[in-house]
């Protein structure tokens, strides 16, 4: 196995700078997307159960299955990357949008009272109160999105996207098995260090805004 790592390090290495970028451009845009829609469900009650029931109704698919409706698609489908990022998108929303929905509706409405009666309006009570008190538990649905991804980006190999998916399909069509660590190990390497960064990240944060928060 050594061997065979130092025979092919150049695209173990570039297989595994593909698969950082997926995870990490489709963690980007969940973000963009799953925050604002994470608001919107708090603000507006009349949405929720249909937000929340479409982005329930996403994580269900499989994720091949879900490839395999994009690829049709005009403009967003076909091979390769796009359609995995959107795809990848598309199954982060449930954790960040169900987070902040939480994070957001479990502030201490002590908390909100004393911002009203400042004179605060709804958006400086969003933005300067609500958010940065929500912050820690929006974040752990970045950690688990960020998790997901990683194991989400090996499959999209299936659809050209590249990544340490590669070396699985490659390995699983040659019944090859140092092939198959050689994309299952860094991917699950990834995954840890992933988990274990961002929970570092998230208890400190959490740990600000704590205090803050209706006690469970």
């Amino acid at each position: 196995m050594v061997e065979f790592i130092s025979d092919n390090i150049h695209e173990i290495v570039q297989l595994t700078t593909e698969h950082l970028m997926l995870v990490g451009v489709s963690i980007v845009g969940a973000i963009f997307v799953g925050v604002p829609l994470g608001i919107i469900v708090y603000q507006q009650p009349r949405l929720r159960t249909v937000v929340l029931s479409v982005v329930n109704v996403l994580q269900t698919i499989p994720s091949l299955a879900l490839f395999a409706l994009l690829i049709p698609l005009p403009l967003i489908g076909g091979i390769g990357a796009r359609t995995a990022l959107i795809a990848m998108v598309l199954y982060s929303l449930l954790p960040i949008v169900a987070n902040t929905f939480a994070g957001l509706i479990g502030v201490n409405p002590a908390v909100r009272e004393a911002a009203v009666a400042m004179g605060m309006t709804d958006r400086q009570l969003l933005w300067k109160v609500e958010l940065p008190l929500a912050v820690g538990v929006v974040f752990a649905g970045i950690r688990i999105a960020t998790v997901m991804s990683v194991g989400l980006a090996t499959i999209a190999a299936a659809i050209g996207a590249g990544g340490l998916g590669m070396f699985i399909f490659r390995g699983l069509a040659m019944l090859d098995t140092r092939l198959i660590l050689a994309g299952a190990l860094p991917a699950a390497a990834m995954a840890l260090l992933a988990n274990y960064g961002l929970s570092l990240i998230e208890r400190r944060i959490g740990s600000r805004s704590a205090p803050m928060r209706q006690p469970s």
